[in-house]
């Protein structure tokens, strides 16, 4: 499980690991995975500067739970991800159908509203 909080509570709850912002994981916990989330380029230079374990770079195709923002597309997502130095992890409107035409070996859906 990898908690979306500090490394305390990931640790309360037997948790492997946390995700957030890059900085939000400064100083990488050893005992921790911790994995950055990116949505441009700035954010993956700040996750390499973090020794992140991976990055979740976001959003990859429209996604219901931030109607009207911008999605990376194919093309800009495979352009930033050259950038991170750990795996990268797609993420954002993420379908079985998507992950294929991507064509990336890293992706995870999670449906926030349902």
């Amino acid at each position: 499980m990898i908690l979306a909080d500090s490394a305390q509570t990931a640790r309360e709850w037997s948790a492997d690991g946390i995700y957030g912002a890059a900085r939000a994981l400064y100083p990488t916990r050893h005992d921790l995975i911790c994995i950055a989330t990116a949505h441009d380029l700035s954010e993956i230079g700040e996750a390499n500067r973090a020794s992140a374990d991976a990055v979740m770079l976001s959003p990859v195709y429209p996604t219901r739970t931030h109607p009207g923002a911008q999605a990376l597309g194919r093309t800009r997502f495979r352009l930033l991800a050259r950038h991170a130095q750990m795996p990268v992890i797609a993420l954002g409107g993420m379908t079985s159908a998507g992950a294929a035409s991507l064509d990336w070996p890293h992706w995870a859906a999670i449906d926030g509203l349902s």
